[in-house]
């Protein structure tokens, strides 16, 4: 087998807040939008927005209703802790960087070099409406 992801789903807090900027945040890194699809799952208690490309597909989904007061937190037992997106120049980290900053992303890190992870590790961090974080990275020489 190859260690290849075929889909990611993430669990958001509010899918009416979240669906806008996914569509936008997806859009900037290269899905397309056209390809989205959703579901309600009645006997899940889920709504799911799943955006679908070539590489892997992307889902949001909503919380089940006992869980939707819970607290977002990365380092909770099982959570989500974050996804790094690769780049394909430090060029194009910063071009990104300010594509997502301009659709109300928090902004964690602005693009840079982060030494403790190697001399050539360029990158951005940045949090969702809900605060899960993704990063833009770039890690070859130039």
């Amino acid at each position: 087998m190859q260690p290849l992801i075929d889909h990611i789903q993430i669990t958001v807090k509010n899918m009416a807040q979240a669906e806008p900027f996914y569509d936008k945040f997806l859009e900037i890194i290269g899905f397309d939008i056209s390809k989205k699809v959703s579901a309600i799952i009645q006997e899940h208690d889920l709504y799911v927005v799943e955006y679908l490309n070539d590489n892997f597909d992307f889902a949001i989904c909503s919380p089940r209703t006992a869980f939707r007061n819970d607290i977002v937190h990365r380092r909770k037992p099982g959570a989500f802790h974050h996804l790094a997106f690769r780049a394909t120049s430090r060029q194009e980290v910063d071009e990104l960087y300010l594509k997502i900053k301009a659709i109300g992303a928090v902004i964690v890190h602005p693009p840079q070099i982060f030494p403790e992870h190697g001399s050539n590790y360029y990158a951005t961090f940045f949090k969702d409406l809900d605060g899960i974080k993704y990063e833009i990275v770039y890690n070859q020489p130039i």
